[in-house]
C-alpha cells in the first residue's frame, strides 16, 4: 500500500483553518439532553436518505421507513405518473399506522394502487388524497378533500431518495451542494446487485460514523489485512485527499489495486474467488468519465468516501461498485446501522461468487469497527475523561463532523429562542 505524506505546504488541517485544531468534546455522545436537540434541530430539518429509486420500481411500488430519532414512519411510494412522493404513515381518521404487515414497528415493502387503512377501512390514492370513507354519511360535514395523507418534502438525486421533514424546505441540490453534486452522472443505476445489512448497535450514532472517517485506526483493528512479513511495509496510513464542503465531508485514499500485491498479503478466499475487501478484481466497463469520484486527481486512487450530512456515506470504489451507509440514532447511546453494497449484475456464478465474498469481508470489518465502538461508548460514558480529546491532522473529517453538528444544534436553539 502506498504511503503519502502530508501536502508539503503544511497539514491538511492548514486548509481548513475554520475547523480548529484545539482538543474535542464527545459530551454531544454521551448526553440525553444533546440527543433530544440534535433530534429536533437536525433529524427532523435535514435532507435525509431513505432509499433508492430500485426500491420503487414501477407505479403502485412502495416502502415504508421507520426514522424513531424523528418519532415518525413514513411511506414512499412511486404513483401512477412515476413521480416518487412521501407521506407521514399515519390515516387520518384516528391516526392509525396506515400501512404494515404483521408487526406494526416492523418496516414493509410491496406494490398497490391504493393504501387502504386496517382499522377503519378509509382508504386513499398514491398522490395521498382520500377517495373512500367507510358510512361516509355518518360524518359531520366531511369534505375528504381536507383529510389527505400529511405530504412529506422528497427529492430525488442521482438515483437517492431523500426526504426531510421541515415544512418548507431548502431544495435538496442547494443543501448537497457542489462537492456532493458533482456525482451526478456517475452510473449508480448501472450497480443493481444489492445486499443489505442492518444491525443495532449499542453506541451512539456519531461514534460510530467517526470511525469512517479516518483511517488512523486501520493498521492497528484491522492489522490482518497484513500478513506479519508485511506489517512492517506498513506502519501507518494517511489518505492523500480530503475536502469540506458546508457540513459535507469527503476523504479519498490510495494504493496499488488488491490483486497486484504480493500473494502473502491475501486470505486463500480471496485468491480463489478473485475478490475481497475492495471489491471484485474483475472490474466493469462503466466509462472512462466518471464524474467527481476522484477531485484530487490521485493518480493511485482507490476509493472515495463522501459523507453527506447528517447521517448518510457514499464509497465509491475504483474497482467499479459502492457502498452506502446509513446510521439512524435510536437513543443517546445506541443507533440502528444499515449497509448496502452495490454491484453490476452478475452474469455468472464466479461473479457472484466473487461478490459475496466482498460482502463476507465486509461484514467482517463491519463487526470489528461495531465491537470495539461498544466499548468506545462505555468508556465516554464513565466520563473519566470529559472534553480533552486531542485528535490528529488524519481525524480532521471527526473534528468537522461533530462542529457541524454543533452549528446545527446552536443554530437551532437561537432560532427557537429568537435570538
Amino acid at each position: 500500500m502506498a504511503l503519502y505524506p502530508k501536502p508539503a505546504e503544511g497539514s491538511w488541517t492548514e486548509h481548513f483553518p475554520g475547523v480548529g485544531t484545539g482538543v474535542l468534546s464527545y459530551e454531544d455522545c454521551i448526553s440525553p439532553e444533546f440527543y433530544k436537540a440534535e433530534s429536533e434541530a437536525i433529524f427532523k430539518r435535514a435532507w435525509l436518505n431513505v432509499g433508492r429509486v430500485e426500491d420503487v420500481p414501477r407505479p403502485g411500488s412502495y416502502f415504508t421507513k421507520e426514522i424513531e430519532v424523528a418519532t415518525t414512519s413514513l411511506l414512499v411510494v412511486r404513483d401512477l405518473s412515476g413521480e416518487v412522493r412521501a407521506f407521514h404513515n399515519v390515516c387520518r381518521h384516528r391516526g392509525n399506522k396506515l400501512m404494515w404487515n404483521d408487526y406494526p414497528r416492523e418496516e414493509t415493502a410491496g406494490s398497490c394502487r391504493a393504501f387502504t387503512c386496517k382499522y377503519h377501512g378509509w382508504r386513499y390514492d398514491l398522490t395521498g388524497k382520500l377517495t373512500f370513507v367507510q358510512q361516509e354519511g355518518e360524518f359531520f360535514d366531511l369534505d375528504k378533500a381536507d383529510y389527505g395523507l400529511i405530504p412529506v418534502a422528497c427529492e430525488v438525486w442521482a438515483g437517492f431518495i431523500f426526504i426531510n421533514l421541515a415544512k418548507d424546505p431548502e431544495p435538496l441540490q442547494d443543501f448537497l451542494g457542489s462537492m456532493v453534486t458533482e456525482l451526478t452522472g456517475y452510473p449508480f443505476d448501472a450497480l443493481t446487485e444489492r445486499y443489505d445489512f442492518t444491525a443495532d448497535i449499542r453506541c451512539n450514532w456519531k461514534i460510530f460514523l467517526d470511525a469512517f472517517q479516518e483511517y488512523y485506526h486501520v493498521p492497528v483493528l484491522h492489522s490482518q489485512e497484513a500478513t506479519p512479513t508485511a506489517r512492517p511495509k506498513m506502519p501507518g496510513f494517511e489518505a492523500p485527499y480530503y475536502n469540506l464542503d458546508g457540513p459535507h465531508r469527503m476523504v479519498a485514499t490510495s494504493g496499488a489495486p488488491r490483486r497486484r500485491w504480493p500473494a502473502d498479503y491475501q486470505y486463500p478466499i480471496e485468491i480463489a474467488t478473485r475478490s475481497g475487501l475492495f471489491g471484485p478484481w474483475n472490474e466493469p466497463d462503466l466509462g472512462d468519465d466518471l464524474p467527481g469520484v476522484n477531485p484530487g486527481g490521485i493518480k493511485a486512487w482507490q476509493m472515495s468516501n463522501f459523507q453527506i450530512f447528517p447521517n448518510m456515506e457514499i464509497l465509491i470504489w475504483q474497482t467499479g461498485w459502492y457502498m452506502l451507509y446509513r446510521y439512524w440514532p435510536t437513543s443517546h447511546e445506541s443507533h440502528r446501522f444499515e449497509g448496502s453494497l452495490f454491484f453490476p449484475p452478475a452474469k455468472t456464478a464466479s461473479d457472484r461468487a466473487a461478490q459475496e465474498c466482498a460482502v463476507v469481508m465486509f461484514k467482517e470489518f463491519a463487526l470489528q469497527d461495531a465491537g470495539m465502538l461498544v466499548g468506545t461508548q462505555q468508556g465516554l460514558a464513565s466520563r473519566a475523561v470529559r472534553d480533552d480529546f486531542p485528535l490528529s491532522d488524519q481525524e480532521l473529517l471527526v473534528r468537522h463532523f461533530h462542529n457541524s453538528v454543533a452549528s446545527w444544534v446552536d443554530g437551532y436553539q437561537r432560532e427557537k429562542a429568537g435570538v
